[in-house]
């Protein structure tokens, strides 16, 4: 009965971290879409000058990347390892645009902010290409 105990202990840990790790993805989830939407809205608020609207981009893109960075991959393909940090260099890439525009007057935020959109977009539809090849 001593090993049934273990055993139940056990299966009882693992049920934990399984539920755990849902509701993790779920929080992840929640955070890159709140971020994204708070990015976008920054940034098309930013153009009409309201003083609030880079405050607003800076968070939302903090929340994205943090969403990002909490996104582990765990397999072992060096294709897919190099594109997410190719995602995570973009979503940094995010937070420096908003850190120009507070400290820049010019377009500069427009074009740190090109380079990550591309670097987003890139990856979104290479990882899932390269997962799919995997399997």
């Amino acid at each position: 009965t001593v090993f049934y105990e273990k055993a139940k202990r056990g299966h009882l840990r693992i049920r934990r971290r399984k539920q755990n790790r849902k509701r993790m993805k779920k929080i992840v989830q929640g955070l890159m879409m709140v971020g994204g939407i708070m990015t976008l809205a920054g940034a098309a608020f930013y153009i009409t000058g309201w003083f609030l609207s880079p405050y607003i981009y800076i968070i939302g893109a903090g929340l994205f990347a943090i969403a990002q960075i909490n996104t582990p991959y765990q397999g072992t393909n060096k294709i897919i390892k190099r594109l997410r940090l190719q995602q995570i260099l973009g979503a940094l890439m995010l937070i420096m645009s908003g850190i120009f525009m507070f400290t820049t007057r010019g377009n500069e935020w427009i074009a740190c902010l090109c380079i990550a959109a591309v670097l987003e977009l890139y990856t979104s539809f290479r990882i899932p290409q390269e997962e799919a090849k995997e399997q």
